[in-house]
């Protein structure tokens, strides 16, 4: 099971290869949003990220543009989510924080991806 950023999304995929031949096959790929259980899977394998806006922010306005076209949610939620990733940060897997946080650089916030539980 993978998650990545290839050409500018957010995509993944799962490998399988059979232990008495060695032959290889992808058994499910995309670069929409990534199924639950492969999400699951990768978090339980390699724990969270955390992803924390770095230092002020002199508008909320670009981190609201990109929570909500990166996760497609209403303004309320996306303004909950700015206040979580200036306090606490937001958990994820580490593609989809690196993902999130190479949208917020493009709009000239500062943010960064930690290890986090």
């Amino acid at each position: 099971m993978n998650q990545f950023i290839d050409r500018g999304r957010l995509c993944w995929d799962v490998e399988a290869a059979c232990q008495s031949c060695g032959v290889g096959w992808c058994e499910g790929f995309g670069s929409d949003e990534t199924p639950e259980d492969i999400r699951a899977a990768l978090l339980a394998e390699h724990g969270p990220s955390r992803l924390h806006v770095a230092g002020p922010v002199p508008s909320l306005v670009p981190v609201l543009k990109v929570l909500r076209e990166v996760w497609k949610v209403s303004l309320p939620r996306a303004r909950e989510l700015a206040g979580d990733l200036t306090s606490t940060g937001l958990a994820g897997t580490l593609a989809e924080m690196e993902f999130l946080a190479i949208q917020l650089r493009s709009r000239g916030v500062t943010a960064e991806v930690r290890p986090g539980d």
